[in-house]
């Protein structure tokens, strides 16, 4: 009964536990991607709205939300293209006891996204499955960020939890006046921006 149930369903019973893992994460990732974007949007005209008031430093506070939304939308951008990989090509890690080079990225990357990301089962079991086929050493490594890691730097990047700097909160909020024809005038600072 299982065998015609997993027929029924289109399951591939030769497909590994890192694929079939990979393709759930693959829709979880477009739910969550969805959360954020609708955050993002919200915090983005929330933004645009102070600065419509006049209300400059209390927009440049909160384009900080801006930054740290498209963060996490730019890492499930990502992250959906590493579960498509292992969905592919996850095979290849079954039958190697070490990571296929090829597949060190993605791995490492995403075992250390699910470090990151505790309400993520999908990624948790693709770390757990990881973590039993390369071992705790390879998982360390990715999750502690160690020499040789193999984890994508924009992840790193994306899923830091430094405040962003004044530098890059300004160009945030230069990129929003810009894209809505507003000029920006500081009065604790001698900086203008007009666009």
């Amino acid at each position: 009964m299982g065998r015609k149930l997993d027929i029924l369903l289109g399951r591939n019973s030769k497909e590994s536990k890192i694929q079939t893992l990979s393709k759930l994460a693959i829709s979880r990732i477009a739910i969550l991607r969805k959360h954020r974007e609708v955050r993002l949007f919200l915090a983005w005209s929330d933004v645009v709205q102070l600065l419509s008031l006049g209300h400059q430093e209390r927009a440049l506070l909160r384009v900080e939300l801006v930054i740290k939304e498209q963060n996490m939308v730019d890492a499930f951008c990502i992250l959906e293209c590493y579960c498509h990989i292992l969905a592919q090509r996850g095979i290849l890690i079954q039958k190697n006891m070490e990571c296929p080079e090829e597949l060190k990225e993605a791995v490492s990357s995403l075992t250390f996204a699910a470090s990151r990301c505790g309400d993520f089962p999908e990624l948790q079991g693709i770390r757990t499955v990881i973590t039993k086929i390369y071992g705790k050493e390879f998982e360390a490594r990715a999750v502690e960020l160690r020499k040789d890691s193999g984890v994508n730097p924009r992840i790193i990047e994306k899923f830091s939890t430094r405040q962003p700097s004044v530098e890059s909160r300004m160009k945030a909020l230069e990129e929003i006046a810009y894209e809505k024809g507003m000029i920006l005038r500081f009065k604790s600072a001698a900086h203008e921006v007009g666009h």
